[in-house]
């Protein structure tokens, strides 16, 4: 019997992953949203129990917005599955000393590995095309990254001979991003904040044509925290460019947002953005309006598919969204549901 029930649950597994990365419009979007939510209400302890507190008639959901998206904290606290497969990778969230790290046992790498390389397609074009430099000393000084298990995939499959991470050696870094724009090569340099500005204030760079300068965010107490706009008006000047791009990613989820300028992110086909009230957790907001970020990722099918992040945004009229800070814990309201 518990053979035929893991029999099962492969054949339920292959048919809701399968298409995931196929998906071509919003109705799609909607069907597979909702297979994913009937299956992960079934299957994920955590998250089945958090909607029964909710006392959520899973059968009567039938629209994305129904869905109720489980608190990105409980990655801190418990083990968020809906897979009865191995656990291939841990990733874990970055934090200071004392800090609970959010935990994403992932089940399947391959889910992963296949979202962040077609999300960098989806916006970017072939890997194989880019000179991949990456700057994230805060990274690389701890275990269980998954930015780090991205980028260094990606700089594997560039297989430009001038790909590879640079921790301090600021020097070689100015010097092979100079030699590659003068080459006419096309570069991607991605970098953690703080590590950027350093590498500006000590080098200059004039106009560059080739390079794509794009930043994951936070100062990892290294330095002031800056808003985007200044942080990138700093860059701009300081790489000679004109945009500075960004990604949205994080721990818990297996899927990328981009920028490619202005700090205005477009989500892959199978990943979307949704705007909660502050005030009430489960009250969807309208476009244009600054409320909590949830976040529907179809890549996550072996974990959770429906988070509701701690971070703060609104939608534009296209679909893209932009991020205008995080919930302090004194702000994170309606979560007396939340203690499982």
């Amino acid at each position: 019997m518990r053979k035929f029930t893991l029999l099962l649950s492969c054949i339920q597994n292959f048919e809701l992953i399968n298409p995931v990365f196929n998906i071509q419009s919003a109705t799609n979007f909607n069907k597979k949203a909702l297979e994913i939510f009937q299956f992960q209400a079934a299957n994920n302890s955590v998250y089945k129990t958090f909607l029964s507190h909710l006392k959520t008639d899973i059968s009567a959901v039938k629209t994305i917005e129904e869905i109720p998206f489980l608190p990105i904290q409980f990655f801190k606290t418990h083990q968020i599955l809906s897979s009865e497969k191995t656990i291939q990778k841990t990733f874990l969230s970055s934090g200071t000393t004392g800090m609970t790290q959010s935990k994403h046992l992932v089940t399947d790498l391959s889910l992963y590995e296949e979202s962040y390389l077609k999300g960098f397609k989806h916006f970017y074009g072939n890997i194989e095309n880019y000179t991949v430099l990456a700057l994230l000393p805060s990274y690389l000084e701890r275990d269980g990254s998954s930015l780090i298990y991205m980028v260094d995939d990606l700089i594997k499959k560039s297989k430009k001979p001038k790909s590879g991470f640079y921790l301090h050696n600021l020097s070689d870094l100015a010097e092979t991003i100079t030699e590659l724009d003068k080459k006419g090569e096309k570069t991607l340099l991605i970098g953690v904040s703080f590590a950027l500005l350093d590498l500006v204030e000590n080098y200059q760079f004039n106009n560059l044509k080739n390079i794509f300068i794009m930043e994951t965010g936070g100062m990892k107490g290294r330095r002031k925290e800056l808003i985007r706009e200044e942080l990138h008006s700093i860059l701009c000047e300081g790489f000679g460019v004109s945009e500075i791009h960004s990604e949205y990613g994080m721990t818990e989820l297996l899927s990328q947002a981009y920028s490619k300028g202005n700090g205005i992110f477009k989500c892959p086909p199978w990943m979307k953005i949704l705007i909660r009230d502050t005030e009430d957790a489960l009250t969807l907001l309208p476009k244009g309006k600054s409320g909590g970020i949830n976040v529907i990722d179809l890549a996550n099918v072996n974990s959770c598919s429906f988070i509701a992040t701690q971070d703060l945004g609104k939608k534009r009229p296209d679909n893209s969204f932009e991020i205008i800070g995080r919930f302090d814990n004194s702000d994170i309201r309606g979560c007396n549901l939340l203690v499982l």
